[in-house]
């Protein structure tokens, strides 16, 4: 009987180790899988390479992984906002590398990973410093440039509900990055709100197959604590 549930969230971000290229889900806290990250603290992975939307909030959640040192580079498209100052911190003292990307860039490139891609010609970015040393190309009287898939050896994301084979399913706008970042890792860790028998989730609602995930760790309670 094939189950991918495990009972912490220390045991799911298990193997994760020191040079890793991990994508954390979320747009700002929502749908950002914070006990993971906290997991993830805990267990002294360092010299990460970090793929999200946005650079952390405050000081907890993917903050605090970069606060603690544990972030070499991280890619992003909003890597400052109001609540950004430990990633503006560290990027004033040359502690961390930053490889900012346009969001839909970001997305298409996930995606492309995904769909086992070995480029994407994408429209954003051309004419700008963000394509300097980049392939282009015209197509169709359009300019483009030339962008790589983003993989990466781990993915952390947040689901409403999965069930052991972990078929996933989101809340709302909480979906955002989870879908494309499963699909994007090489082991995909999702923690959940809760965990359902196989076959309460109608197989038309699932949004991540389960093909796609690795380890599935409910956190009771999650759900109703933070945005997602």
């Amino acid at each position: 009987m094939m189950d991918k549930t495990v009972c912490t969230p220390e045991d799911a971000v298990a193997g994760i180790f020191d040079g890793a290229t991990v994508m954390i889900g979320g747009f700002g806290v929502a749908g950002q899988p914070v006990e993971l990250i906290d997991a993830l603290i805990f267990g002294g992975a360092a010299d990460l390479t970090v793929v999200s939307n946005n650079a952390g909030n405050g000081e907890s959640g993917l903050a605090a992984l970069l606060g603690e040192g544990r972030v070499r580079k991280i890619i992003c498209s909003f890597p400052r906002q109001a609540d950004s100052w430990v990633f503006d911190a560290l990027y004033r003292a040359g502690k961390i590398e930053l490889e900012l990307v346009p969001q839909g860039n970001l997305v298409a490139r996930i995606q492309a990973a995904g769909a086992g891609l070995g480029a994407v010609f994408t429209p954003t970015g051309h004419g700008t410093l963000l394509a300097a040393g980049k392939e282009t190309r015209q197509i169709d009287g359009r300019h483009y440039v030339l962008e790589y898939p983003i993989r990466a050896d781990f993915a952390l994301i947040k689901a409403l509900r999965g069930d052991r084979w972990g078929n996933l399913v989101y809340r709302k706008s909480a979906r955002n990055f989870g879908p494309v970042m499963a699909a994007a890792a090489a082991v995909t860790i999702a923690q959940v709100g809760e965990v359902v028998p196989l076959g309460a989730i109608d197989p038309e609602a699932v949004v991540t197959p389960g093909i796609f995930v690795q380890r599935v760790v409910a956190i009771a309670g999650a759900a109703a604590r933070r945005p997602g």
